[in-house]
């Protein structure tokens, strides 16, 4: 019996984990959006790219012979979710997603969105905020008063930035030690951020709770009804197994 090939939805560290997990005795492929310059790579064949929307994706998983698919890809990647989901259901192929689980720290302000936050700070006037919802979020706060501290990966278009900001370029994991000095340092006063959840960026939630940082956090996209879901890499591993 040949192994199943299995198309990995990456880009995150659970999805590396996952990949190095399974190889060789899977044939995992690999697929990266390509957004972020200088990826780390998973072990295994890499695909870098999009796919051309859900039909896209449905044709490629047709033509390269995939017996199922794994969705671990970033929380907050809604639309590549949603395209896996409606594939995945048109071609009746085992589809899994792999969902690291949501933080849930008490006295943070829950949002549904970036502009819903940018209104929060402006309400509450937060004054001097950290921003790590990453290069595509920032967009929304062009119009505020405050002063932003933005990290993440790679630079925002110029054009998507708040006209008062320090511009951080950095990439995970993070210390507590580290985000408590920085956040110390800057003298903010409100934390604006993603619920990626795992444990690579949570320092900043504690470091904030415990300096009295206020945390405004956006909270995840619905994930597609009616597919499995698990919340850790041996979880997964033990799916795919069974696809044997």
């Amino acid at each position: 019996m040949r192994a199943p090939r299995v198309l990995l939805l990456g880009g995150t560290a659970e999805a590396r984990a996952l990949a190095a997990r399974l190889h060789p005795g899977v044939a995992v492929i690999s697929s990266l959006a390509g957004r972020v310059p200088d990826p780390a790579l998973p072990v295994g064949e890499v695909r870098i790219g999009g796919f051309g929307g859900a039909a896209g994706l449905r044709d490629w998983l047709w033509d390269n012979g995939i017996d199922a698919v794994v969705d671990a890809t970033h929380p907050f990647a809604a639309t590549i979710t949603a395209n896996a989901a409606t594939a995945c259901a048109e071609l009746s192929l085992p589809h899994l997603i792999l969902s690291r689980p949501a933080w849930r720290p008490d006295g943070v302000q829950l949002v549904e969105s970036n502009s819903a936050a940018a209104e929060v700070v402006d309400r509450q006037s937060y004054s001097r905020v950290f921003l790590t919802t990453g290069r595509s979020g920032t967009a929304a706060f062009r119009g505020s008063d405050a002063w932003f501290l933005i990290r993440a990966v790679t630079p925002p278009d110029p054009v998507a930035l708040p006209p008062r900001h320090e511009l951080l370029l950095s990439r995970g994991p993070y210390e507590y030690d580290g985000e408590r000095a920085l956040m110390r340092d800057h003298h903010i006063d409100a934390l604006v951020t993603k619920n990626s959840g795992g444990a690579m960026t949570r320092p900043k939630i504690d470091a904030a709770a415990d300096l009295g940082v206020a945390v405004v956090m956006i909270d995840r996209p619905a994930l597609p009804p009616g597919v499995i879901t698990v919340a850790d890499v041996d979880e997964a591993v033990d799916w795919v197994e069974r696809l044997r």
